[in-house]
């Protein structure tokens, strides 16, 4: 896995320079990167604006689609797993649960890789993924980033799983009025439960 992200090299991916492992532990060298966690800039500024939204969103669309194209599903977009430079450079950090697309998916049961309030409905009911499922997260990510909150919240984390199984969200512009509408049909295809009726490519 490590190998398969460390073979990516786009502006808006961590380069990973080297991997190997000690008698007690595996380790990757990676890019150190002058910037701020995603979810520390929402802390300060929840929401987004729409422009500065959709521009984040933008570059790990970019980023991911570069990873795609080469066989590479990260699994695991949050806002905690995108970095912000100072000079406005988007990074996807963190491919660690990243598989390459054609790998046999072997379901573990109790365990679930991922976010849950990212992951898509795939994801949590253990079936194979492909990059619709980081599409999902992507569009899960940019919700909050517009709103100021997840689409899906709950009591637990089976609550949390249950909302993105089987609840709709409200549109962003309900929640948020500075929002055109027109981006609530862009987040409601990113974040379709079918897989088949979200966006095919990042």
């Amino acid at each position: 896995e490590a190998r398969a992200a460390g073979g990516l090299a786009h502006p808006n991916i961590v380069i990973i320079y080297d991997i190997g492992k000690t008698d007690r532990h595996a380790y990757m060298v990676m890019e150190y990167v002058e910037g701020r966690e995603l979810r520390d800039l929402l802390m300060r500024h929840s929401p987004f604006g729409y422009r500065d939204a959709i521009e984040v969103c933008t570059q790990v669309a970019d980023g991911l689609a570069y990873a795609h194209a080469r066989g590479v599903v990260h699994r695991d977009i949050k806002p905690t797993n995108i970095m912000v430079t100072s000079d406005g450079v988007v990074k996807i950090t963190d491919f660690g649960i990243a598989r390459m697309r054609t790998s046999e998916l072997k379901t573990m049961t109790g365990i679930v890789l991922g976010s849950p309030r990212y992951m898509s409905p795939e994801q949590v009911t253990g079936r194979m993924l492909d990059q619709r499922t980081d599409i999902f997260s992507l569009g899960v990510v940019l919700y909050e980033l517009l709103t100021g909150r997840p689409p899906f919240q709950g009591d637990s984390v089976q609550g949390v799983m249950f909302q993105a199984l089987n609840s709709a969200p409200t549109p962003p512009s309900k929640l948020n009025p500075d929002v055109p509408r027109i981006l609530d049909f862009v987040v409601a295809k990113a974040i379709s439960k079918d897989p088949e009726r979200r966006y095919a490519t990042a």
